[in-house]
């Protein structure tokens, strides 16, 4: 069998419910889920409640954006096995959150300006949650001021879009000490999209573990054979713990599938033994 442990819900920009997500895991013969939306832990207690009701065991989580080296590609902290209240981590998303806010309505604000006809209001109902590019994008296809999400990103959203605004973020300092702070697993998430070579990885990652990183997301839809076993490699030589999922988002990422990423990925319940035992040894729960 096997797991997943990156995925994200309607808690934040995916399209399926956290209790959907759980029975489309059993659908899928997976034996573990792990919950981790973009700065938010809205989903968990769902998330809980339906793993217990469908009786499969499930990771609370949650993946935050942090700054990244100079000319490399996003830096993505994932955290496993938050508890019911992490103290430290909430208060670290509240300034998160409302840094979000404050691009949101910039974005929102570009929009109008452009003649879309998007006003945050419509954006903020369609999200039901925390607000991202991605129902920014949903609306501008309602909106039929694009024919096509990856029209919205391309014209509107992505990094050369004309309504795009950059994210504050935090120090990867900060998320990581906020994570070990509330017993949580912290975890590199898709290291290939970083864009960095081996070599250049290397001592990246190995500034990430002082500051408290426990693993490296190996397994991923966008890392090749070849990636991966370099990774897993890095891992071994730094003292780190392997991870994996597949990103899953549901509508938003079509051809992206829960627990098997575009078909290929298999991530082995041994990687969920190897975490499990580690957090034992510290003498956390999970």
């Amino acid at each position: 069998m096997s797991i997943d442990l990156h995925t994200h819900s309607t808690a934040s920009d995916g399209t399926d419910s956290p209790a959907a997500m759980v029975r489309k895991a059993l659908a899928a013969g997976l034996s573990a889920l792990g919950l981790t939306d973009h700065d938010t832990v809205g989903g968990l207690d769902e998330l809980r409640r339906a793993g217990v009701e469908a009786g499969l065991r499930v990771i609370p989580g949650v993946e935050l954006s942090a700054s990244a080296p100079p000319g490399s590609g996003p830096l993505h902290l994932v955290g496993l096995w938050l508890p019911e209240r992490p103290e430290n981590l909430l208060r670290l998303l509240q300034w998160v959150l409302d840094a979000r806010e404050n691009r949101n309505r910039e974005v929102a604000d570009k929009l109008a300006a452009l003649g879309t006809g998007v006003t945050y209001d419509e954006v903020r109902e369609l999200a039901g949650g925390v607000v991202g590019r991605p129902h920014f994008a949903q609306a501008l296809l309602k909106r039929k001021a694009v024919t096509s999400l990856e029209e919205a990103f391309r014209r509107y959203l992505g990094r050369w879009g004309k309504a795009y605004a950059p994210k504050a973020k935090l120090t990867p300092a900060q998320a990581l000490e906020a994570l070990r702070a509330d017993g949580a697993t912290p975890v590199l998430a898709h290291p290939g999209l970083l864009g960095l070579s081996p070599a250049e990885l290397e001592p990246v990652i190995r500034h990430l573990r002082d500051l408290g990183l426990e693993a490296i997301e190996v397994y991923y839809p966008e890392h090749s054979p070849r990636q991966m076993d370099q990774y897993a490699a890095l891992a071994g030589r730094l003292g780190l713990l392997p991870s994996g999922g597949s990103d899953y988002h549901g509508a938003v990422k079509p051809g992206l599938l829960l627990g098997r990423g575009k078909g290929s990925l298999c991530v082995p319940d041994s990687v969920l033994d190897r975490l499990c035992e580690h957090r034992a040894k510290q003498g956390l729960w999970t």
